[in-house]
């Protein structure tokens, strides 16, 4: 078998790295950056460290799978801690709701808020959100969807539809259950694919399944970064050469398809298959050959941005949450700025409260973490102008929200054009967005079907974004490869 080049050192590409080494297979994986983890990143601001990419981890079986296919349990290299709680839900009433493990503690919190009545009904539609993950996962999310005919699945089509799957988010929501402020517990999440809760499908409430029902975790030691980590160094055991700070520059063929990866060494690395895991659209602008070109992404939609402020504080918050999302009081029109490409009048804000990482800040300190959707570069926006503005009027709602006055702390900022000059296409870390035209096959394919040989995993191919969609992504690329005499 011909060697196999992965580029990008993300969740994707180490995934695929993992599993095609373990195989036996001859890998070399090019990352551009001098650590792993690509999104799943790290930063340092004098002596308080950051994690610069995804914060909340759902399906940690789906992690673990990947530490299997090398012989490894994962507990032994990168130990798990469930939340508890999950979320902590924090309305502009004053209220607030723990997103807790378990379903009668989670329905005696429902209850606590919203009354005996919905407590019912949450019950009913916690068993609907297992019946739509039940159909949905394993025929869409967990399955190579390179094929067309990978969709025609008439059982379990008619089977979503009959749990209301397509029909839109907020709706379906709204049919079980009436208290606003569960609603929105249960429909925000619609971010994560990049959408209000009244574009998104109803396919989407398994999101709300992963983090309010199968739980959010965070690993005991090191961050969030220490999932790319580990897995590094789990690939580099079953013999892949990871090289880091190399940037691959073009992608070769001759008449039989892949034949090598040029690097900015000058560096010519022979290969009968290449997995593509970096940002997939700038791939096309230079990295990739002439017959790669997928219709899909002739014109893409891109997800909303977001301004992210990382603090160092010199103070523990006792009795914070470590994930707390604060919802502004204007709803729908938030999102309606964000479809225009304007700034939310009113965001939801996620503040990510790290206190077990001892990795974070010094003794007695901490770092906090705050989120804020907003337009991405699409929308023409003066960033220069807006930026300072937006982090202003942050400052004063954080104030507002009991975490004190934070302008002299500490702080990492980072906006659309900083997410840009990272090397996310239109400034946004969240990739495509997942509107119908841009799911299961309709989202960039896995392989080139023109170009044997090359194959793409990450958050802008299908299954799409999240932690446990991008580790599927490499393991179905790595799978492909596995199952092809090249």
């Amino acid at each position: 078998m011909r060697p196999v080049v992965v580029i990008g050192a993300g969740l994707g590409g180490l995934a695929a790295a993992v599993r095609l080494a373990a195989a036996g297979r001859e890998v070399t994986l090019v990352e551009a950056l001098d650590v792993p983890g690509g999104c799943c990143g790290t930063a340092s601001l004098g002596e308080y460290r950051f994690d610069t990419g995804p914060s909340v981890l759902t399906m940690p079986d789906v992690l673990a799978d990947v530490f299997a296919a090398a012989g490894h349990e994962m507990e032994s290299l990168l130990p798990l801690r469930r939340l508890d709680p999950y979320y902590r839900l924090r309305y502009h009433d004053g209220s607030h709701l723990d997103v807790v493990p378990g379903h009668d503690a989670m329905t005696e919190e429902v209850r606590r808020l919203c009354g005996a009545a919905e407590a019912d009904r949450y019950r009913r539609f916690r068993a609907r959100l297992g019946e739509l993950f039940a159909a949905e996962w394993p025929a869409f999310v967990d399955r190579d969807m390179t094929r067309l005919r990978s969709l025609f699945q008439p059982v379990t089509l008619a089977r979503l539809a009959a749990l209301g799957g397509f029909r839109r988010l907020d709706r379906l929501v709204r049919a079980h259950l009436t208290d606003p402020r569960l609603v929105k517990a249960h429909t925000f999440q619609a971010l994560y694919v990049g959408l209000s809760p009244q574009q998104a499908l109803g396919i989407y409430a398994v999101i709300a399944h992963m983090d309010t029902i199968g739980g959010v975790f965070f690993p005991e030691h090191g961050g969030m970064h220490a999932i790319p980590r580990a897995l590094a160094a789990v690939a580099e055991k079953a013999g892949a050469r990871i090289r880091y700070g190399t940037r691959a520059v073009k992608v070769e063929t001759d008449s039989c398809g892949v034949s090598a990866v040029r690097l900015d060494t000058g560096e010519r690395l022979v290969a009968g298959h290449v997995v593509v895991a970096c940002d997939l659209p700038r791939a096309y602008a230079g990295l990739l050959p002439r017959g790669a070109g997928d219709w899909r992404l002739r014109r893409p939609r891109y997800s909303p941005s977001c301004l992210v402020l990382h603090f160092g504080l010199d103070r523990r918050l006792p009795g914070q949450a470590h994930h707390t999302l604060h919802f502004g009081r204007r709803w729908a029109s938030t999102f309606s700025a964000l479809n225009e490409g304007r700034p939310q009048p009113d965001p939801s804000l996620l503040v990510t409260y790290p206190a077990s990482d001892a990795t974070a800040a010094p003794d007695g300190h901490a770092t906090l973490t705050v989120l804020e959707p907003t337009a991405n570069l699409t929308g023409g926006n003066d960033w220069s102008r807006l930026t300072p503005q937006l982090e202003d009027r942050l400052l004063g709602r954080l104030a507002d929200l009991g975490y004190g006055d934070l302008t002299a702390a500490p702080r990492l900022t980072v906006d659309p054009p900083a997410w840009d000059r990272r090397g996310h296409s239109a400034g946004t870390p969240f990739a495509l967005d997942h509107r119908f035209a841009q799911t299961a096959w309709f989202r960039p394919a896995g392989m080139a079907r023109r170009v044997p040989g090359l194959h793409f995993a990450g958050m802008h191919t299908a299954p799409g974004v999240g932690v446990p969609p991008v580790l599927i992504s490499g393991r179905l690329a790595a799978q492909r490869i596995l199952e092809t005499p090249r």
